[in-house]
């Protein structure tokens, strides 16, 4: 059960193994684009090159689904980035319904791990087995596997290796529940930490943070949903950014764009009375093509003093 890339990855290892697929549960196909195209889950695609039968039900409260997955008399449920399931179908599978989860449980719980570990500038992550209970991403913990993030991850280089830890790491972790080696082990609450869906709000660049905090959110937010900011009034993805000398903007409102001949340098807030900046190097204007920090120098020819953040009197953010 599951529906973006993530998901698709553990389809073909699971489907090379010894263990049988007997159905795969995703989403409907939705509208995509400006012509609202009707476009199947990423699942969806991988499950039907494979030759494997799907099923799309609106809703997971579905009687009719509840009904077919119960005459499947499956032995697991496999759940990866998926909605959450009610408690009927939780119970379904005769060893358990089990999740694979993008963070080391019990931190990060919920729908954005992977943004939030970046975006918090941790040192490791990694993926975590376990089975299901009613209060999401609780239950107790079958298998981990860690993984370095390093100072050049980004949401899609840490989600692209995670991607390809999966399949193997699924495939170990029901090795386990078959033979019954191991006996799962409850999460420390103490420990836990939430990681909440990222809204194209959330992306919003705060330059008043420390250079490396701001640096860190950019990492985490790019390229999904983005992180952004304003410049004229119009909104401007910044997809990368690093740290900068700071030290000759000491009381410049954050955000400024400091006097660099060649580089796009943003004043950001100070650590310990000490002035931070970050270099902005990768941006993607609205209507243009990404570009580099010189080039949009080049072409928009920023005047001394003006500030990043600001938007026009009376434009107003979609929400």
């Amino acid at each position: 059960m599951g529906t973006p890339e993530f998901a698709g990855a553990i389809l073909r290892p699971l489907c090379e193994s010894s263990h049988e697929i007997l159905a795969v549960v995703t989403g409907p196909d939705k509208p995509v684009g400006r012509r609202r195209k009707l476009t199947a889950t990423p699942v969806r695609v991988e499950a039907e090159r494979l030759g494997l039968s799907v099923l799309t039900p609106a809703s997971l409260k579905d009687d009719a689904l509840f009904e077919t997955l119960r005459m499947l008399n499956a032995d697991v449920f496999v759940v990866a980035a998926f909605r959450i399931l009610p408690p009927r179908l939780v119970a379904l599978p005769r060893l358990g319904a089990i999740n694979i989860h993008t963070s080391l449980l019990p931190k990060y719980r919920g729908a954005a791990p992977i943004h939030w570990a970046i975006i918090n500038g941790e040192s490791e992550t990694g993926l975590t087995s376990f089975f299901l209970r009613e209060t999401i991403d609780t239950g107790d913990i079958i298998l981990q596997e860690r993984t370095t993030v390093t100072a050049t991850d980004t949401y899609d280089t840490l989600h692209d290796r995670l991607a390809s830890m999966a399949g193997p790491f699924l495939l170990t972790t029901l090795e386990l529940i078959e033979r019954g080696e191991r006996r799962p082990e409850p999460q420390d609450e103490s420990r836990a930490t939430r990681a909440p869906k990222i809204h194209p709000f959330d992306a919003l660049i705060d330059f008043g943070m420390p250079a490396d905090r701001v640096r860190d959110f950019v990492r985490g937010l790019a390229t999904r949903p983005g992180a952004y900011t304003y410049f004229r009034g119009d909104k401007i993805k910044v997809h990368e950014c690093a740290m900068a000398a700071g030290d000759n903007q000491a009381g410049v409102r954050p955000g400024t764009i400091l006097p660099d001949r060649k580089r796009l340098i943003a004043a950001c807030g100070a650590v310990s009375g000490r002035a931070t900046a970050v270099e902005i190097t990768r941006v993607v204007p609205a209507g243009k093509q990404e570009m580099d920090g010189q080039s949009f120098k080049n072409g928009y020819r920023p005047l001394p003093g003006e500030v990043f953040g600001e938007i026009k009197e009376g434009v107003q953010e979609k929400q």
